[in-house]
C-alpha cells in the first residue's frame, strides 16, 4: 500500500506562481513513477506531468515551458511548479503513484487561478 498526501493548492492571481508537494509513504518501493493529473468541472481527468524513477519526464502539451516536475528522493516527495497560471489551469490536482501493485491516488487539492 502507498500513501500519498498532497499540499500547496489554493487561488492564485493570473501570471502568478503555486508549487504542489506530494508525500508518498508506505511501500514506496514498488512504485515507478509519479505525477499529476488535474480535473476541471466538466471536462476529464487529464495528466499533467510525470517522473519515472529514473527521473525521465513528461508534460501535457498545454503546460510546457511553464510547469515542472521535480522530486527529492530522500523526503519521498514529488513537486509540481507552477509558473505563469492562467484561468484554465483551474482544476483539482491529484497526485498518483504508479506502483507495481496498481495505481494510487491523492485525495486531491484545489488550484484556483483568477483572471
Amino acid at each position: 500500500q502507498v500513501q500519498l498526501v498532497e499540499s500547496g493548492g489554493g487561488l492564485v492571481q493570473a501570471g502568478g506562481s503555486l508549487r504542489l508537494s506530494c508525500a508518498a509513504s508506505g511501500s514506496i518501493f514498488s512504485i515507478n513513477a509519479m505525477g499529476w493529473y488535474r480535473q476541471a468541472p466538466g471536462k476529464r481527468r487529464e495528466l499533467v506531468a510525470a517522473i519515472t524513477s529514473g527521473g525521465s519526464t513528461r508534460y501535457a502539451d498545454s503546460v510546457k515551458g511553464r510547469i515542472t516536475i521535480s522530486r527529492d528522493s530522500a523526503k519521498n516527495t514529488v513537486y509540481l511548479q507552477m509558473n505563469s497560471l492562467k484561468p484554465e489551469d483551474t482544476a483539482v490536482y491529484y497526485c498518483y503513484a504508479e506502483a507495481l501493485e496498481g495505481d494510487y491516488w491523492g485525495q486531491g487539492t484545489q488550484v484556483t487561478v483568477s483572471s
